[in-house]
């Protein structure tokens, strides 16, 4: 299988860090952030092949040069057309074979082999990694009648719905909805603009990742405050400290 990564993401708000490097280098432990992803991705002998969606042309070039001795890896140019934009113009790539996807700002060591299985049990147009427990950055109070009775430091939550990670199994297929969709609208988001047609047919599956630890790296400072979770999650990742 082929894995996608994209990363051409402007970085907004990782700004002004982003102003000088795309959000993919940012490092992470000792080595930027879409490393961890790459190194994780080609571990699973599910993945033969890496394809790199950045905006070679500025600073995504950055990303370039530093896998630029790596024979696994294929980079294209981001198109600025969305999401579902940036498959399209990979469809000669594709194919119409199964692939992973990783929108490169995710870290979480999730289990690629089941969450393939899973998506193909489930005979699913698309599969997303999910969750449904989320450990709160802040501290809760219980409160009655405008009493506080008792304090809960960073509780683990239970969310009424399910949080959807950045990290995919796209069936080839969703290309041709993508070619449809560019007919009428020139910036296609995946989620919104096809997969929710999909799910309506009972088409998209969730592979739950329990309590597998998963973040949203959208920020350096979000890795300062969630350093103990960061190293947990990439010692999972196969990351040597």
């Amino acid at each position: 299988m082929k894995a996608v990564i994209l990363a051409g993401g402007k970085g907004t708000r990782a700004r002004p860090f982003t102003d000088y490097f795309p959000k993919a280098m940012i490092p992470v432990l000792g080595s930027p952030l879409i490393d961890h992803v790459v190194r994780y991705l080609s571990s699973s002998k599910l993945v033969s092949e890496i394809i790199i969606v950045a905006d070679i042309a500025g600073l995504g070039g950055q990303i370039k040069n530093y896998f630029e001795n790596d024979p696994k890896i294929r980079f294209v140019q981001d198109s600025g057309s969305g999401t579902a934009g940036d498959l399209l113009h990979l469809s000669k790539t594709l194919g119409k074979e199964p692939f992973f996807l990783w929108f490169v700002d995710n870290l979480g060591a999730v289990n690629l082999e089941k969450m393939y299985k899973h998506f193909v049990e489930k005979k699913s147009m698309a599969c997303v990694a999910t969750r449904q427990y989320r450990k709160e950055e802040t501290g809760f109070a219980k409160v009655s009648d405008g009493v506080v009775t008792e304090f809960i430091e960073k509780p683990l939550v239970k969310m009424p719905n399910f949080e959807c990670t950045g990290i995919y199994v796209i069936h080839g297929k969703i290309i041709d909805l993508i070619k449809a969709k560019f007919r009428t609208k020139k910036n296609v988001n995946l989620s919104f603009d096809i997969l929710q047609g999909l799910s309506k047919k009972g088409l998209v599956s969730a592979f739950d990742i329990k309590d597998t630890p998963w973040l949203d790296v959208e920020s350096p400072a979000i890795l300062e405050r969630n350093d103990a979770v960061v190293k947990k999650i990439l010692k999972q990742m196969g990351h040597k400290a």
